[in-house]
């Protein structure tokens, strides 16, 4: 009798294994679907502008890296991703993702930008920078001189940027284990960002990168994340609503089913942020026309 409970209780085991496999495969394809079927709530905007700002290192161009795993089917790197103290990334650059190799482009694009340096020194990107960013004023491509900031007289400076132009969600990329050691230099350029945003009416996101390295239960079973009290109190400086926690590929080879679904749920949080936004500018455009 002892061998016989022991052998239901391994095959009930592996039978909950199998259904539990096949319901997050489910939500991994069901958020893939409504990834590729999204579509922007304003004519003007086929492909909202989502802006990643953070620290070097904290993940920005490893989350856009791992996006475009997910979608391709496989790990792969095309945005450089690096590990120093200075930034990799000292072009702005906009990152279309595509639907398999040589699939359709999806609708949207992730933007990604020289880093937010710690130091007091101008070595990282300027506030200012950002901003003009988010207005729309820099085009691809655009290489940032950490001395001086864009201006009107620079030639590639765009002077009347369309809404397409613009950012439409913000997020900001901090690494799990670097959130309450964030420094006051630092902490002072989100504020001053986060202003300057808020004032425009356009969305704050926070993606909390490597979060399988800011707590032991969470590395061991990466299901646990939401659950973690560790993490919860990492996240209480920013309303938890609009925090998504990731584990972006880095040393992966193959895809992994609970790395994808929390990729694609900070993807998926982003986009709805991008229609509040859309759905605020059409409430004001309305109430505009009423008052004249």
């Amino acid at each position: 009798r002892i061998f016989e409970s022991l052998k239901f209780s391994s095959e009930f085991h592996i039978t909950l294994s199998i259904f539990y496999y096949f319901v997050m495969y489910r939500i991994r394809n069901e958020l893939l679907e409504k990834i590729r079927n999204y579509e922007s709530l304003t004519e003007s905007v086929e492909e909202p502008r989502i802006l990643l700002i953070g620290q070097i290192g904290d993940g920005k161009s490893s989350f856009f890296n791992s996006v475009n795993s997910v979608f391709r089917g496989h790990v792969m790197l095309q945005a450089r991703s690096g590990f120093g103290v200075t930034s990799i990334s000292k072009k702005y650059r906009t990152y279309p993702v595509h639907d398999g190799k040589g699939g359709r482009k999806l609708p949207f694009i992730l933007c990604d930008t020289m880093g937010l340096e710690r130091n007091i020194k101008d070595e990282g990107i300027h506030v200012e920078d950002i901003i003009s960013i988010i207005k729309g004023h820099v085009p691809d491509m655009y290489e940032f001189n950490p001395k001086a900031k864009i201006t009107i007289n620079d030639k590639r400076y765009r002077e009347e940027p369309g809404l397409a132009d613009k950012v439409h969600c913000v997020v900001f990329v901090v690494e799990a284990n670097k959130i309450s050691l964030l420094n006051q230099n630092l902490l002072n350029k989100f504020e001053s960002i986060r202003t300057e945003v808020s004032n425009m009416g356009i969305p704050v996101l926070g993606l909390v990168t490597k979060i399988d390295g800011a707590c032991l239960e969470v590395t061991n079973d990466l299901t646990k994340v939401y659950r973690s009290r560790y993490i919860y109190q990492k996240m209480l400086r920013v309303s938890l609503s609009s925090i998504s926690p990731v584990k972006n590929y880095s040393a992966e080879t193959e895809l992994n089913l609970h790395v994808d679904i929390l990729i694609l749920t900070a993807l998926q949080q982003m986009l709805r942020a991008a229609d509040a936004y859309f759905d605020d500018m059409k409430l004001k455009g309305l109430a505009q026309r009423r008052s004249s």
